[in-house]
């Protein structure tokens, strides 16, 4: 029987070096290679995603990286998408997986369509994004065309259905999952501070970076020694660093790059993890920290009560005190730390990347 081939577009692979939306595919990818009922296409002649430097591309070559990567961004972004249309016009394969939501394939496609909605922040807190943004009325087309839709949690199904006309019957509820068994890889990172908290990732408005802040400020005050480490997001922007400026936390707030082996490093030797987002779809670095025995501070914002559940601490998510009074006891309290630890690897148990993987090819076969 010939194998069911799942056709990946470019979007993400174009856009994302690293990023939890195209590891999410490249997961789906490595996979797939074990799967004798299975076949994949991406349609990327030349991807800068690290997820999948090895995959074969056309122009991953000296010649097509030299005209492509001084113009990292929209000339590849735009070369792909138009390979990409010339293999949906092909049609050779079974079911298109986009991995953004760039309506281009609406009206060219024929095949069916499986969606991946992550999040619906922008359509439930629109005053932090920009006016001219099309990415909610792209999602929007993008969960009409879909034959299926996958969430990514339970809140985002939840959303799905107060924030769009979608028929409910359509969407599947698939965790993400994580490598539960394999052992954490470290790469020791030298001069790290002695006690820090660690935030990771975009530091937009919605993630609440400043109120995280504010609350770092008073208890630096109480506790001089304690630091705060940034990985992830891009360097520190010119806003955050007038905040941190004006803060008076030029020397206790410091951002660095780091591989996964090292990030693994900053997990596990942190505080604890801090994400105190307005709201999220899932958050896959609670799940990092978890496996890495890092204690983690969560906003409580429903996805994260979710994801979350009794193995992390929680804040009100609007207010610096009550974020303070977490983070005070956290710092303060070593057996209260290894108690979130002990939970936080139990919780990791109910988020193995295999069921997540499995609960997918099902979405695949009911679509064909």
């Amino acid at each position: 029987m010939k194998p069911l081939k799942i056709f990946f577009d470019h979007q993400k692979f174009s856009t994302q070096r690293y990023g939890g939306i195209s590891r999410y595919f490249a997961n789906i990818v490595q996979d797939i290679k074990n799967k004798p009922d299975y076949d994949y296409q991406i349609g990327c002649l030349y991807s800068p995603n690290h997820y999948i430097k090895d995959e074969p591309q056309l122009l991953n070559n000296k010649l097509g990286r030299s005209l492509l990567q001084s113009k990292y961004g929209s000339k590849t972004y735009k070369l792909n998408q138009q390979y990409c249309k010339y293999l949906i016009n092909k049609g050779d394969y079974d079911i298109l997986h986009p991995t953004y939501y760039d309506p281009y394939f609406i009206g060219r496609n024929k095949k069916p369509v499986v969606t991946t909605v992550h999040d619906m922040t922008h359509e439930r807190l629109p005053e932090y994004f920009w006016a001219e943004d099309d990415l909610t009325h792209n999602k929007k087309l993008n969960i009409a065309a879909a034959d299926k839709i996958i969430a990514i949690s339970e809140t985002t199904k939840s959303d799905l259905i107060t924030y769009s006309d979608v028929d409910p019957s359509k969407i599947e509820v698939i965790y993400h999952g994580i490598d539960i068994e394999s052992p954490l890889i470290y790469q020791e990172i030298p001069g790290l501070p002695e006690s820090y908290f660690l935030y990771v990732g975009d530091r937009s408005g919605y993630k609440n970076f400043y109120r995280f802040l504010y609350a770092f400020k008073a208890l630096s005050e109480r506790y001089p020694d304690i630091e705060m480490l940034l990985t992830g997001g891009g360097a520190i922007a010119i806003a955050d660093r007038e905040l941190i400026s004006r803060l008076n936390l030029q020397e206790k707030v410091k951002h660095v790059n780091v591989s996964d082996e090292q990030l693994n490093y900053l997990y596990a030797n942190a505080v604890a993890f801090v994400y105190p987002s307005l709201h999220e779809g899932f958050g896959l670095p609670i799940l990092e920290a978890f496996k890495a025995e890092c204690p983690v501070i969560l906003s409580d914002t429903a996805c994260f009560l979710e994801i979350g559940a009794e193995a992390v601490d929680y804040f009100s998510t609007y207010e610096v005190d009550s974020l303070i009074a977490t983070m005070e006891k956290t710092l303060m309290d070593e057996s209260h730390r290894k108690g979130l630890v002990a939970k936080g690897l139990i919780r990791l148990m109910d988020f193995p990347i295999g069921k997540s993987l499995e609960q997918t090819y099902d979405v695949y076969k009911s679509v064909v």
